[in-house]
């Protein structure tokens, strides 16, 4: 049901990271919370804004306040003095309590750019490595697959975050010659998959018990033969929770013919990127699909943030569905000890999608980003 997912803090206890949970609990008396605002490129901005207005309309109702630090980092700023953080941009994230992020990506520059300026290293300096990424079919909303009823599909994708198929380790050799070699090296380390699998161990012994690990270790030998160690070392820890190994090509045909079997899911850094793509789509829309960036000890801020991206042909429009930033700002709120305005935003959201009262196109209706936040705030 939706609030195996939606009331995340309030409904199900937490799941722990080396006996921390990975929304540890902060002392009741911070109500007064500091957020980095990275709008970035694109429709970024936009859904932010959104987002912004739910929040401080759901903490108003429940004690609690938000300062937006909003800092102007983008492509925009590349294109004009060639760098999207500033030289003591890591150093000014880490004054926050979290980081409230849009997208990154635009056309005119390359996307390697933005991605391993910001978006990647931010994950890694930070210790980021658990991402996840709830999947849900809200009442309400069509999914593309037939006769898929409401809350058939939820589940919950544990991404690893900081290794594997992203880690910056490679080369090329003869650029732009006939013979040219690229290199790219995926990492596996045992303390990387061990934690993001025990994270997702702790939190399906919350749920029904189920977890799926993803692999592909019958041609990928050594790094996913690493995982699949790692998977079933840290499943002894877990006698009651059921896992499950499936073959990452498998698990992508599985995920559009029979969705409704997963549960909680954890992948690779590129294997989850992918499906979790998937599961947005069948849970009938990017617009809703929403993240977080965890660093369950707290060492760092972490970060939130939609999934779907800058999404430029449509950016300036007032078309986009700020939806998925405003499930990313309750995550948020989760990890910032605010349950009871998380639970309020979610609630909000899952009533405008019933009543279909502000349907953005991506859902097959004509509602305006403002219009679809004014009816949030309007929810609660």
């Amino acid at each position: 049901m939706f609030d195996s997912i939606a009331n995340i803090r309030s409904t199900l206890p937490l799941p722990t990271v080396n006996d921390r949970t990975l929304f540890p609990k902060a002392p009741r008396f911070m109500a007064h919370h500091r957020i980095a605002v990275i709008g970035g490129d694109g429709i970024g901005p936009e859904v932010i804004d959104q987002a912004i207005r739910v929040v401080d309309a759901a903490a108003k109702k429940h004690a609690a306040t938000f300062e937006w630090n909003r800092l102007p980092w983008s492509s925009a700023l590349y294109k004009k003095v060639g760098h999207i953080l500033p030289p003591d941009g890591w150093e000014t994230l880490k004054k926050h309590d979290a980081i409230f992020f849009g997208a990154v990506g635009d056309p005119e520059i390359p996307d390697t750019i933005p991605v391993h300026q910001l978006l990647l290293p931010m994950r890694r300096k930070f210790d980021q490595y658990v991402n996840l990424r709830p999947a849900y079919l809200f009442d309400g909303v069509p999914s593309p697959l037939r006769d898929k009823a409401p809350g058939s599909i939820d589940m919950l994708v544990y991404r690893e975050n900081t290794e594997g198929e992203y880690a910056p380790v490679g080369g090329k050799l003869y650029e732009d010659m006939p013979g040219e070699i690229a290199i790219q090296t995926s990492v596996f380390t045992r303390r990387g998959c061990e934690r993001i699998l025990r994270a997702g161990f702790e939190m399906a012994r919350k749920r029904k018990k189920k977890l799926t690990s993803i692999t592909k270790s019958n041609a990928l030998v050594y790094g996913m033969s690493l995982w699949d160690d790692a998977a079933k070392t840290v499943a002894k820890e877990f006698p009651d929770v059921q896992m499950t190994s499936l073959l990452v090509d498998a698990a992508a045909m599985d995920f559009v013919r029979k969705p409704e079997i997963f549960d909680v899911v954890v992948a690779s850094n590129l294997f989850g990127d992918i499906l979790t793509d998937l599961s947005a789509i069948i849970a009938g829309s990017v617009g809703l699909a929403s993240s977080a960036n965890i660093n369950p000890e707290r060492t760092f801020p972490s970060m939130f943030e939609p999934v779907h991206g800058s999404a430029p042909d449509i950016a300036g429009k007032g078309i986009a569905n700020p939806l998925a930033a405003v499930l990313s700002a309750a995550l948020m709120l989760d990890h910032l000890n605010e349950p009871k305005s998380a639970h309020a935003v979610r609630e909000a959201v899952k009533l405008v999608l019933k009543e279909k009262r502000a349907m953005s196109p991506d859902l097959g209706g004509s509602a305006k980003t403002t219009e679809v936040g004014d009816a949030v705030v309007a929810a609660m």
